[in-house]
Formats: C-alpha cells, sequence, structure tokens
C-alpha cells in the first residue's frame, strides 16, 4: 500500500468542508458545455489521465546569482526530496514520476531510489545529466565547456558522466535522459563556432549509441546563461538539428523560459510536432529570461496557446507524438511544495482549456480567413473557468478538492521542519 505522507483523514476533512460547492460548481460548468455539445465526463476523464513529472531540485529553496534564503524543512538529501514530491502528488493526482539530477542526487545503490519511490507510489521520469557545475572531487573542470570543450579529457569525463545517468536511470525504471549544457562563450572569438559544435556533435553521438533500445534522449536547447555572447546549442533549429543527426530516439525538449521574450514558442511546438522531434517540456514561466517561474504566474495564456497546438496534434494523431511533460521551476520566495502543486494544477488547467477548443469552427475560420472569429473560438476557451474540472478530477483520484489548503491544514512544512535541520545560508545557486 502507499505510504502517504499527510494523514488521509486531514485531506477528506477539508474536502467535506467544499463537496457541496464543488458539486454545485461542476453541475453548472457541465450544463453550460453540454450546450456547445462538449461532455464535461469526457474532458475530466482526459485531464485525470494527463500527468507532468516533478524535478527532485524543485522542493528545495532556488536563489539566484545575488543570494539564497533557506526556508524552513529543506529537503536533506534525495529521500527527504522524495517524500516532499510524494506530497504534490498526493494532493493534486497529477504528479506521479520525478526527474532527478545527477549528481545532486546520486545515492551509492541507486536500488534504495526505487524502494523508497515505490513506497510512496512514485516512479521515475527522465534522468537530468549535470556537466554545467563542477562535482567535488571531479577530475577535470567544465567552467569551458563540457562535451564541447577542446579538451579531449575533459569530453570523455561528461560523456561518461551521462553514461552513469542512463545506468542509474535503468536501475529505478527511467526511460530518458535530458541534456542540457551550459557551455558557450561570452567574449567575441573565445571560441569557434563551426568546431566547437562538431565536439559536441560528437560527444553527443558517443552517448547516443549507448542508449538503451526503449530509451530517448532531449537535448535542450537556450540561448544565453551561463554563456552570455553565444551558446552551443542557443535554439531550437540547432536542437532540431542535433536530433536529426543522432537519430530515431533523440528528440528536442523545450524549456518555456530559455527564449528571448515575445518569441512565439508555440508555433516552435507546432514545427517540432510537424516534423516528429517533439520529445518534451520543461515548464515554467518567465517575464525576462530564464526566471524559473511558477508555470502560468505571468503569462498563462501563451501556456494556453502551447497546449492549443498539443492538443491539436492529439486531436489528429500526430505521427511520434509522445511529449514528456516536466515541470523545472525555482522558487525563491514561496514554500516549494505550494508552488508545485500550483503549477501542476495549472498546467492541467491549460489542458483542459484547450480541450474545450471547437477545432472544427476553428478549422473553418481558419479555412476562411477569418482572423477574428478563429481568435474568439481560442479566446471563448480559454476564458471558460474549468477549476471545477480539475477539482473534480484530483477529488475523483483521492487528492485534494484544493490542494493548497490542505496542505497548510496538515502542518506538513511545520513537521518536517522539526525533523531536518535548519539550513544556514546566504550564498548565491538557483539550487
Amino acid at each position: 500500500m502507499t505510504e502517504q505522507r499527510i494523514a488521509v483523514e486531514t485531506v477528506s476533512t477539508d474536502n467535506e468542508k467544499r463537496m457541496g460547492a464543488l458539486k454545485a460548481d461542476y453541475e453548472a460548468l457541465g450544463a453550460r458545455l453540454a450546450r456547445d455539445s462538449i461532455d464535461i465526463e469526457v474532458v475530466t476523464g482526459k485531464v485525470r489521465e494527463f500527468f507532468v513529472a516533478v524535478p527532485s531540485w524543485g522542493v528545495g529553496t532556488g536563489g539566484t546569482r545575488f543570494a539564497r534564503f533557506p526556508g524552513p524543512g529543506e529537503p536533506r538529501n534525495i529521500f527527504d526530496k522524495l517524500d516532499d514530491c510524494a506530497v504534490i502528488h498526493q494532493l493534486t493526482r497529477a504528479t506521479p514520476t520525478v526527474s532527478l539530477h545527477i549528481p545532486w542526487d546520486k545515492v551509492d545503490d541507486p536500488r534504495r531510489l526505487k524502494t523508497h519511490g515505490d513506497a510512496l507510489g512514485l516512479g521515475f521520469d527522465a534522468m537530468n545529466s549535470n556537466t554545467f557545475s563542477d562535482a567535488p572531487g571531479q577530475e577535470k573542470s567544465y567552467k569551458f565547456g563540457s562535451l564541447s570543450h577542446t579538451d579531449a579529457a575533459t569530453r570523455r569525463q561528461a560523456i561518461e558522466h551521462n553514461l552513469e545517468c542512463i545506468e542509474i536511470g535503468q536501475a529505478i525504471g527511467s526511460k530518458a535522459l535530458t541534456v542540457w549544457i551550459g557551455d558557450g562563450s561570452n567574449f567575441p572569438g573565445q571560441t569557434n563556432f563551426t568546431r566547437s559544435f562538431e565536439r559536441y556533435l560528437e560527444s553527443m553521438k558517443a552517448i547516443y549509441k549507448h542508449l538503451p533500445e526503449d530509451w530517448r534522449i532531449f537535448s535542450e536547447h537556450k540561448m544565453y546563461e551561463p554563456a552570455f555572447y553565444s551558446t552551443v546549442v542557443q535554439d531550437w533549429g540547432t536542437n532540431y538539428l542535433i536530433a536529426t543527426e543522432l537519430g530515431d530516439k533523440a528528440f528536442c525538449l523545450v524549456d518555456l523560459g530559455h527564449h528571448a521574450p515575445n518569441v512565439n514558442i508555440e508555433m516552435i511546438v507546432a514545427r517540432l510536432i510537424q516534423f516528429g522531434k517533439l520529445g518534451g517540456f520543461h515548464f515554467n514561466d518567465s517575464k525576462y529570461g530564464d526566471d524559473d517561474l511558477d508555470a502560468g504566474a505571468v503569462d498563462p495564456h501563451r501556456l494556453f496557446l502551447v497546449f492549443n497546438e498539443l492538443v491539436d496534434a492529439e486531436h489528429r494523431r500526430a505521427e511520434n507524438y509522445r511529449p514528456a511533460h516536466m515541470i523545472d521551476q525555482s522558487h525563491n520566495v514561496t514554500d516549494p511544495i505550494e508552488s508545485l502543486i500550483r503549477s501542476a494544477n495549472e498546467i492541467r488547467r491549460a489542458y483542459a482549456q484547450a480541450l474545450l477548443v471547437n477545432r472544427t469552427a476553428l478549422e473553418g475560420y481558419q479555412d476562411d480567413n477569418d482572423a477574428l472569429m478563429a481568435s474568439e473560438t481560442l479566446k471563448a476557451a480559454y476564458r471558460t473557468d474549468v477549476e471545477p474540472i480539475l477539482a473534480m478530477a484530483r477529488l475523483q483520484d483521492g487528492g485534494a478538492i484544493d490542494p493548497i489548503a490542505a496542505y497548510r491544514a496538515s502542518g506538513y512544512r511545520r513537521n518536517v521542519a522539526e525533523e531536518r535541520p535548519a539550513v544556514v545560508g546566504g550564498g548565491g545557486g538557483i539550487v
């Protein structure tokens, strides 16, 4: 039986207070959707089947390059992180898998991770390698790059690290590897663009060669940081070239914060779907750059437009369409568990809204070049308050109608703060 981090009675008691209002709101929304020939139960069923992975690193308090202010009850290790992730899934019923980052989450025996995850009812999503910072005892430094480094021994070290991530992932049931590198340059002339990309491709091909048959590899692009003049994998076009060069098991991962402001991310998503190379997402939000804010916190409409493309692909059964959904956030001023709860719900919200788009009407307006009504068709779905659907989906799967309220009522943060020593800090760093 799955071990519960929060007492079932706590969730049930909070749900009981909200049950009447939810049923009334759900019935009212159902009647409204029925007028448009939409069955609310069908939509709720689809929402119940939509899941997103939580990042192990996301349950710790984040920071900036300037400072980090630790919160109470900080997880001490990966096992504490999994406990916190279990709370998120218990309340939302939307996050049954965790994405690990190595070496941050490395343990002597990966089977211990599998055993602990099984006890909590958690599985493991894509593995994430780290060659963008140096680990204690590491022989070669990644200060000037990793997979594209000018030094062959440094590249070999980075390759071996990725192979180790695959090995750990196999032991815990993961089926994918996400590779993001910080390689690039900070000054014009510092690196040769062509040769550095050639070295990167050579390294990635060495990793790809050892990929298990049933695995996928996701390359992730980012336009800047920590390299501010140029990055080796800077945009979706380069990312697509990488996936194409590597082979059928290679795909592009889209982080919503890894683009310049005002870039049409939903069109990038459509292009990658069209050519069968969309691997998945790191969901977050941004105002200026790679802010790693809560998903939907700044621009929920953009999140909806991304999901409009995903549901369109689902609707027309696009070939090779099997995206992985993961959250990637840094929580500087909030309780990380609460932020991840909210993000999981906002991602499901965007999906539910996209399911309400009248695709037949939209295609007709598009074919007739009726720009206004095509836009209105999307807006009609976006303006719909789907919270009753989200809450009912959680309730039907044993979660909380109001997960943040139930979490606060449980006193979980206060309880773990008593068990986990307070962290004293003030240094910089995202995690």
